[in-house]
Order: structure tokens, then C-alpha cells, then sequence
């Protein structure tokens, strides 16, 4: 049994990784109310789909608004049984309109220190648009505006911090277990002195989603630490992202070292193309999102 979304893949323990939902409350949800629509494997397992998955966020985002677990339910199945409509899908248009509402809705919510409307502005935008699209076309560019912002004193350092430990808050839930599996290992980090490491999360999810486990270090990370755990880890891929200008050139030599051991790629906006040919490194020069998807990365 395939859906418009491909076949079903997804275990209900991977299913409530992704979804920050408990398996209790995933097999109520599948038993009382019919949103969730596994089939069984050959082993006996249920599978669930990208539509179930679908599903579940949508009523997330019904019951965020107030709606009871049977009227959330309700809703998300009339939805999906619109004539001409896809599993939660809304005309173009429409979505795209809803999702500059919904970006709209987010901005205000967070500058006015307002942390249930943006969670559920958040819930909104990721019932309506695909992870991929909620990631790189509203939570990157209203972060690197929130910068900009700060930078000419038109946010305050608290608005900064309100939105970006929120947003951190948002991600870590959607990077849990993201070590588990058995594809291909990423270790990610930033150099010493880099305190900005959300764009590198936002990497990170991403490439766990196309198969990818993480070790992930974070920020400010020294050089020698990351390669400790290069040399232990044994990596397809090291991956360090740096938003200041100049934080990479002084771990030139070390970083040299470091491409001996491992596939090395240097991103954000400290990482020049002078830098990373320097150290025998990739440059990943485009958006996160992107660059996770991007089939080089996947096997």
C-alpha cells in the first residue's frame, strides 16, 4: 500500500522521534481517531508513512489552536478528504499566502517575548510545509534578519535571546537521536569562539534526515578536542561552520592536519574560499538546507 508520499518506512518509534510524540500518545491517536494509517511489514511491524507523519503535525497544530483531540482529529480527516487535495495540502496559493501570514505571525510572537503564540506559529508552519521549506525559507532567514536587526539596535540582545533559545528549543527536539541509525557519520562543530551554531542544527537535521548520524559538538569548540574526536570517531565527513569573519585562519595548520584524517568541509560566513583551499577543505557555500540535501552527501 503506497500513499501520494511514497511507501511506509517509518517504525512509530522513528515516527515519534521526529514528531516529539509518544508512542502512547501516537497509537491512541491511531486507534480512537484513525489518523494514523500503518500497514504491516513482512515481519509483522507497522509501517507508517510521510502522510501519517502529515497528519500527526497537522493535528498538533489543531490542538495548539484549542481544539480537543477528537475535533483536532476531525479536522485533519476532513482535510484530507477536499476534493482535488493532497494529505494536508492547500492549493499553491493558498499555502503560499498562509505561510507569509504564518513567517508574519512568527517575527511578531517572538519579538513580543509571546512564547506560545510562536510555538504555535511554529506547529502552523510545519503542518503546512515540509520541514525542508519551514527551515530554509522562514526559521534561516528570520534568524540571520534578527542579526541584522541587532546589529543596527533595532532588536534588543534580549529579543535575540528570546528567539534563538526558543528556536534552539524547537530544533533539539527534531535532533533527538539523530546518533541512532547506520549511515554514514557527520561530526559537526564550531571553532573556538564561535557562539552561533543554530544554521549548523539546522545542517545537522537535515543530513540526519537523508540517513546521516550525528556527533554533534557545537560551538566553541577547540581544534584540539574536535580532532580527538575525529581520530576516535572515524567520520565520513567533519563539517565546521563559522560566522566570524577570520575565526577559521588561525587553526590553518590544524585544520590541514585535520583533512588528512577525514573528509573536511568549512561553511557559513567565516569560511572563504581562501581558507578552505588553504586546508585542502570543501567550501559549503550555499544555505544549510541545501547543502544537506544535496546528493553528495547521502548514500
Amino acid at each position: 500500500m503506497d500513499t501520494p508520499d511514497g511507501p511506509p518506512v517509518l517504525r512509530i518509534g522513528e515516527l515519534s522521534r521526529r514528531l516529539g510524540v509518544s508512542d502512547h500518545v501516537l497509537r491512541a491517536w491511531e486507534s480512537r481517531y484513525g489518523v494514523l494509517q500503518p500497514v504491516r511489514s513482512t515481519g509483522g511491524f507497522r509501517l507508517y508513512s510521510e502522510a501519517d507523519e502529515s497528519r500527526v503535525r497537522r493535528m498538533q497544530a489543531h490542538l495548539a489552536r484549542g481544539l480537543s483531540a477528537a475535533e483536532a482529529a476531525q479536522a485533519v480527516l476532513g482535510e484530507d478528504s477536499r476534493p482535488g487535495a493532497g494529505p494536508g495540502q492547500a492549493d499553491g496559493p493558498r499555502r503560499a499566502a498562509a505561510a507569509g501570514e504564518l513567517s508574519g505571525d512568527l517575527r511578531q510572537a517572538l519579538d513580543a517575548f509571546d512564547e506560545p503564540a510562536a510555538q504555535a506559529a511554529l506547529d502552523r508552519l510545519v503542518s503546512d510545509l515540509s520541514l525542508a521549506a519551514v527551515l530554509r525559507d522562514v526559521v534561516l532567514p528570520y534568524l540571520t534578519g534578527l542579526g541584522e536587526r541587532w546589529e543596527r539596535g533595532t532588536a534588543s540582545v534580549a529579543q535575540e535571546h528570546f528567539a534563538s533559545n526558543l528556536i534552539r528549543g524547537r530544533l533539539a527536539g527534531l535532533a533527538r537521536g539523530w546518533g541512532n541509525g547506520h549511515g554514514p557519520r557527520a561530526v559537526l562543530a564550531c571553532p573556538p569562539g564561535e557562539l552561533h551554531d543554530l544554521a549548523l542544527m539546522v545542517f545537522g537535521i537535515m543530513l540526519n534526515r537523508n540517513g546521516w548520524r550525528i556527533d554533534y559538538l557545537g560551538m566553541n569548540t577547540p581544534v584540539e578536542e574536535l580532532t580527538r574526536t575525529v581520530d576516535a570517531r572515524r567520520p565520513d565527513l567533519v563539517v565546521l561552520a563559522a560566522t566570524v569573519p577570520g575565526n577559521l585562519e588561525p587553526h590553518a595548520a590544524q585544520l590541514t592536519t585535520l583533512a588528512q584524517h577525514a573528509p573536511l568541509a568549512l561553511a557559513g560566513a567565516g569560511a572563504t574560499p581562501q581558507i578552505a583551499a588553504a586546508v585542502g577543505a570543501r567550501l559549503m557555500a550555499g544555505d544549510p538546507v541545501t547543502e544537506a540535501e544535496r546528493a553528495g552527501w547521502s548514500r
